[in-house]
């Protein structure tokens, strides 16, 4: 479990939350829609066509930034398949959906990403924000002296008037959540 928090702490550290926080302003000019989700599949998954369709339609389900494993001998309707979903990011989607694919499966070879999901229209910007948390910062951001913090590896966010009372928030939002970081601040 300390690997996986340390690898958490290094994807954070790469999609910016434990760099300088932006300003409120910044974050509503580069956060995507929190409407809508698309699936990107993997063609390394070796899925079937049909297979592909069926992961398209059931990933539109859920919310983004995640990732979706299968166990390549057992095939998409398996146990084992498993969706991760509302992080800050795909990397941290990607280590839980393969950490829990791996434990579930029964056959031999290991589990592969088949598909990430990620916001309609997405393209690379310096900010990713789950959708869930780019909803709240929509909808609860007070600008002025507010904060928005986020925990990379388990997707956990917290808004509060300060830094402080910002990563209160976001630690409290789950058991343990050590690696919360001030990703937006006014």
């Amino acid at each position: 479990m300390k690997t996986l928090l340390v690898l958490a702490l290094m994807l954070g550290a790469a999609t910016g939350a434990l760099a300088d926080p932006i300003t409120g302003k910044e974050a509503k000019r580069l956060l995507f829609s929190p409407k809508g989700v698309e699936a990107l599949a993997r063609p390394e998954a070796g899925l079937s066509e049909q297979d592909q369709a069926v992961l398209a339609s059931v990933a539109g389900t859920q919310p983004y930034y995640g990732a979706i494993a299968v166990s390549p001998d057992e095939g998409l309707m398996s146990e084992a398949t498993v969706a991760a979903a509302n992080f800050h990011d795909t990397a941290a989607a990607e280590v839980v959906a393969l950490a829990e694919c791996n434990a579930k499966k029964t056959g031999a070879a290991a589990c592969v990403i088949a598909a990430l999901l990620l916001p309609k229209g997405w393209e690379p910007r310096d900010i990713l924000l789950s959708q869930d948390a780019t909803a709240g910062f929509r909808a609860d951001y007070a600008g002025k002296g507010a904060a928005l913090a986020v925990s990379a590896g388990t997707g956990a966010w917290g808004i509060g008037p300060g830094p402080d009372a910002a990563l209160a928030a976001c630690a409290g939002a789950e058991a343990a959540v050590e690696d919360c970081a001030v990703l937006i601040a006014d």
